[in-house]
């Protein structure tokens, strides 16, 4: 029971390129393609070889990517001997041979799928193109990262309908057909629409699972379970129970295909063997099931005169092997790929330390994926193109060659065939248990699919019980309001490939019914819309674009809006909202679909049809920019008083009124399907597609909270509804709108664990709502909603008419609710505003304060007014300059922290002393201090004075300071004070500084150098200001001091009348002793005392640990 399937995928590329050199002969190279594009090339050759050198280098090396060493049955597949052997092969052949030489590299992705694209990117300048790629999860990005480096990549594992876009991705190609396609066609034949996908444990097989599901999901092909089943029994076990519970879905009646996305257990994969062994078990491999392994779309799978130990030797697995149908690549008329690789190794190509048994199949992938890489080149060589990645991956069009098992170089049988229009041909078969196990070798029944149409070749397939699962030919999506209701009378309107049903009995109603069909989907009242029928927003123009569950948009306001970053759109004018879906597509339209569209209520969000294109299938209904219901309660910034609320569950009450009334059950009543327009008014959606929505996916428990218990207990909730669950679920709504909050919150109970409670009573389990929240008639008509027994619920009617006396005839209108809100928003407002006011106003002057310290005040001032601070003269000022003595030798005896430390407590004692003065701080530079006094603050002659008592604080207060990692070392200032004129001013514009400028500067700094320590030098014009000020200063005459060139009297500042605070006392220096810095005897204390800890830590390196 063979199935030889031929499968497709296409590239289109548009290049147009036109290259002259010049030289007497020219000729020119017009190349014209029959599909979207057209090369021209214009050359002037002078030295073919020469040329050729210039363009293309000496030297190509492909690098085989895949997570080699992870997994020992991808180290069996021999990536590196696959590839040399192609390598060599290769460069032997002169039709192939490269000028210098064709090469390969190997290169291992990460066994953590999520760092693959981090290991991707020091790839770049490792191989010259790459094949393979096993990861699924930045197939993408790599691709997009091959393309801005100018490389192809050929891949037979990448999923993702993204890579098909030649535009976006030009340098990428399949070495084999998307295996997703594969399955379609198989799922089509078989008239199979609902699928599951198991995978086993491991990063790699747990994403393709997922991509795979994805991928289907875009075809249309309703993908129920994606599950990753351990290496155990039971949780083989309980996964296969889930498909169990799909399988014989009674309302939908839907055969379920199982896509096993893991080693296969032929080649040692343990993980389906221990499921195909509970399958067994558990009676579910007789035909119900369809098992289809993944791995075996990826490599040719030998079943010629080939028998698997794995069957042979183990009859349950044999057996349930059986409800296995396992699609490979066809094997070519020459032998399968055990015999080839065993020729290999015989004429001694290849090892022989592994056996062909022991060896992967996927070595043919990979040695065909080399092999491909050398065609294309050779095509793209003499074509005379320029070598590029684009280029690369287009003249993969036009080739025919063998690739899958003869490990040969010839291009005669075709195997694979690439057509111009970028389209791929390769033959699939499907062997069967008995060709798997028994070593049998005869022609095999084949299926031949071309484009979208499967022709029958042979013999029938054989399942367990001859017919395999059953067939959903009434409609290959999914069986419900979409569809007819049965074959006989269900006529299909295709929205994608052309599907033929035959009709077993004449219906007279057939015109009318095609009729009616016909106007759904092209007439004013259409149901289905394409791209061509909305324009899509940008989030930047909405309030709140909400996306299934939430009024948050998480679009970026800068992207351009498409149909993958936005879900809202005008559709004739107006604004809506696509509700995307999972999966879906659609292939029939019942009539009764247009009473749903006819359904027109002041709260019914009216639906507008069901988008489909690009692979993206949603609902249509009209957009409210409040969002839902639940997140209109969960937003805490709207205040919501008894009147909103009861105005909104009016609202609620009138819309279910009028669904029951017209025969329209919900079955999915929640708060998050009910939407709040921009006028407060709360409209009903999700009314009357239960079948499309519960085929989607299943509901996690926190969305089953609002069901009604009998529906619950009946399974499948959310598919069947009725008029006294609606009934419930509008009592649960009801707790949330009165409290303000989910449903049970009031509970401290999961949400599995209050679903397995109201299933299964005594006692009855409700939410508990206390009579402060409502009025008591409130609560009890709330409790009467969700009461246990569904015939004691009352009718919306009979609701209407009790929500109504509660209120007393008093109207329950949303514009006097609004009318209160909007005084008691005036109220929070101006509360808020003054609130915000005096944040603002501290912030203000904590910046202000900040400024201030930094600028002075008045430039600060002038910045802050954007004004331009001019430099400015100032007749007198006196300036201070300090620094401390040794500062050299401390700081290469310290620690870079430690001079951190020191510099830090010193300034912090400075900036103290300078606040009580009326002075400026200029700046600091390393141990250097400057003031300034009478800048920019003029102070008559006081700055004279100012200066020198800050001076002498500053004196005092060092003369008893100690450094923390230096205690025992003396610190020692030299101070220099002197006074004259001086420019200030600002300069720059980032991070602009106050200067001071002028010959005052450069003496006062020399006053300071030629100092000694723990002195304060004064210049001769300072001491004459003091003097006439009569403050009582006291000085003694330094002597004749050079100064700038030229010998002035100094002075010596040593205190004042009334000044009473401890002097230090100048050291006195030995002859031959520099008074500049420190002596080494004063230091050597402290080098002792250091070496001592360094030898004790050295002696103790716990307790340095510790």
């Amino acid at each position: 029971h063979t199935l030889s399937l031929t499968h497709t995928h296409t590239h289109t590329h548009t290049h147009t390129h036109t290259h002259t050199h010049t030289h007497t002969h020219t000729h020119t190279h017009t190349h014209t393609h029959t599909h979207t594009h057209t090369h021209t090339h214009t050359h002037t050759q002078r030295n073919t070889h020469r040329e050729r050198n210039t363009l293309w280098g000496t030297r190509f090396r492909v690098g085989v990517v895949g997570p080699w060493g992870c997994d020992p049955l991808f180290s069996k597949a021999m990536p590196g001997v696959a590839a040399q052997l192609a390598v060599d092969r290769i460069n032997k052949d002169p039709a192939l041979s490269w000028e210098d030489t064709f090469d390969y590299v190997l290169l291992q992705e990460p066994c953590q799928t999520a760092r693959g694209l981090q290991s991707f990117l020091g790839f770049q300048s490792q191989a010259s193109a790459f094949i393979g790629l096993a990861n699924p999860v930045y197939c993408d990005a790599a691709s997009m990262l091959s393309k801005g480096w100018n490389k192809a990549m050929f891949s037979w594992w990448c999923e993702g309908h993204r890579l098909e876009n030649v535009q976006s991705h030009p340098s990428f190609s399949r070495s084999t057909p998307r295996p997703s396609r594969v399955l379609l066609s198989l799922l089509r034949y078989f008239r199979w629409a609902h699928v599951g996908i198991i995978s086993s444990p491991e990063p790699v097989w747990a994403e393709t699972a997922n991509m795979v599901a994805d991928s289907l999901r875009s075809y249309g092909v309703v993908v129920r379970l994606v599950d990753v089943v351990e290496n155990s029994p039971q949780s083989a076990r309980k996964t296969l129970l889930t498909s169990i519970s799909l399988a014989n879905d009674l309302s939908l009646r839907c055969p379920l295909v199982v896509v096993l996305c893991m080693h296969s257990v032929l080649l040692g994969g343990q993980t389906q063997r221990l499921l195909l062994e509970t399958a067994y078990d558990m009676r579910m491999s007789d035909g119900g099931l369809a098992f289809v392994p993944y791995d075996a779309l990826l490599f040719s799978l030998p079943h010629r005169n080939v028998s698997y130990d794995a069957l042979r030797t183990n009859g349950k697995l044999r057996r349930a092997y059986d409800a296995v149908l396992t699609v490979t690549v066809e094997s070519a008329a020459a032998g399968d790929f055990y015999e080839a690789y065993g020729a290999a190794v015989a004429s001694g190509e290849v090892g022989k330390a592994w056996k062909p048994q022991q060896v992967s199949p996927l070595f043919g992938t990979i040695y065909n994926s080399v092999l491909l890489m050398a065609y294309a080149l050779r095509s793209l060589r003499d074509s005379g193109d320029w070598l590029s990645g684009g280029n690369l991956a287009r003249h993969t069009q036009n080739l025919e060659l063998e690739v899958t098992t003869s490990l040969t170089t010839e291009a005669r049988n075709r195997t694979l065939d690439i057509k111009s229009s970028g389209e791929t041909y390769v033959s699939y078969c499907c062997p069967g248990d008995s060709e798997l196990y028994m070593n049998l070798n005869f022609p095999l029944p084949l299926l031949w699919l071309e484009g979208n149409m499967v022709h029958f070749l042979g013999r029938d397939i054989h399942f367990p019980n001859a017919y395999g699962p059953s067939q959903d030919a009434a409609c290959w999506f999914n069986k419900g309001p979409l569809c007819s209701p049965s074959s006989i009378n269900s006529t299909l309107m295709e929205t994608g490939h052309p599907v033929v049903v035959p009709l077993n009995l004449p219906d007279p109603l057939l015109p009318r019914r095609r009729i009616i069909q016909i106007r759904l989907v092209r007439g004013p009242n259409r149901i289905r819309l394409t791209l061509a029928d909305v324009t899509f927003i940008s989030a930047s123009l909405c309030n709140k674009v909400v996306n299934e569950h939430s009024v948050r948009s998480n679009v970026s306001e800068q992207s351009p809006a498409t149909h993958e970053n936005s879900n809202v759109a005008i559709y004739e004018g107006d604004w809506v909202w696509l509700k995307k879906l999972p999966s879906g597509a659609f292939k029939g339209l019942d009539p009764n679909t247009s009473i749903i569209q006819d359904l027109r209520h002041e709260n019914i969000n009216p639906f507008m049809g069901f988008f489909q294109d690009c692979g993206v299938f949603a609902m249509v209904t009209e957009f409210c920019s409040r969002g839902s219901l639940e997140d209109l309660l969960l937003n805490e910034e709207v205040k919501l008083d008894w009147m909103f609320k009861s105005s909104l569950l009016l609202d609620l009450i009138k819309g279910m009124k009028y669904l029951h009334n017209r025969g329209v059950c919900h079955g999915r009543l929640k708060s998050r399907n009910c939407v709040v327009d921009g006028r407060f008014v709360l409209k009903i959606t999700d009314c009357g597609y239960n079948e499309v929505l519960e085929a989607q996916r299943f509901s996690p428990p926190q969305d089953l909270l609002w069901t009604a218990p009998e529906v619950l207990r009946g399974g499948h909730p959310g598919l069947h509804g009725n008029k006294h669950a609606d009934v419930y679920s509008f009592g649960i709504i009801m707790q949330e709108v009165v409290i303000r909050g989910p449903p049970y919150c009031m509970l401290d109970l999961t949400a599995t664990e209050i679903l397995e409670r109201v299933t299964k009573p005594p006692p009855i389990c409700r939410p508990v709502v206390s009579p402060d929240y409502a009025p008591a008639e409130c609560i009890h008509l709330m409790k009467l909603c969700w009461s246990e027994q569904p015939d004691r619920r009352p009718a919306f009617d009979e609701i209407f008419n009790q929500f109504k006396d509660i209120h007393k005839g008093r109207k329950t209108n949303i514009i006097d609710s609004m009318l209160r809100m909007l005084e008691q928003y005036s109220s929070n407002l101006e509360e808020l505003i003054r609130e915000r006011t005096e944040e603002l106003e501290i912030e203000k002057q904590k910046t202000e304060k900040l400024l201030t310290q930094m600028l002075p005040k008045s430039v600060a001032q002038a910045l802050k007014m954007g004004t331009t601070v001019e430099p400015e003269d100032f007749e007198s000022v006196s300036l201070y300059f300090s620094d401390v003595v040794g500062f050299t030798t401390i700081s290469a005896h310290s620690e870079p922290i430690e001079v951190v430390d020191l510099l830090n407590d010193l300034y912090t004692l400075f900036d103290a002393i300078i606040g009580n003065h009326d002075v400026y701080k200029v700046e600091t530079i390393g141990d250097a201090y400057m003031v300034a006094s009478g800048v920019p603050i003029l102070n008559g002659d006081r700055h004279a004075a100012e200066i020198a008592n800050m001076a002498l604080d500053i004196l005092s207060a060092v003369g008893t300071f100690k450094m923390r990692h230096m205690p025992d070392v003396p610190l020692r200032l030299r101070i220099g004070l002197h006074t004259g004129p001086c420019v200030a001013g600002v300069v720059g514009l980032s991070m602009p500084r106050y200067c001071l400028f002028g010959d005052t500067v450069t003496t006062a700094s020399r006053m300071e150098s030629s100092g000694m320590p723990q002195r304060i030098h004064v210049h001769q014009s300072t001491v004459k200001i003091l003097l006439d000020l009569r403050l009582g200063y006291k000085f003694t005459l330094r002597g004749r001091t050079e100064v700038k060139g030229k010998a002035e009297e100094t002075y010596w500042l040593v205190g004042r009348e009334g000044f009473d605070k401890p002097m230090p006392i100048p050291p006195e220096f030995k002859p031959g002793q520099k008074a500049q810095t420190l002596q080494m005897e004063e230091i050597a204390q402290y080098k002792k005392r250091k070496a001592q800890q360094q030898q004790q830590q050295q002696q103790h390196p716990a307790s340095k640990k510790n």
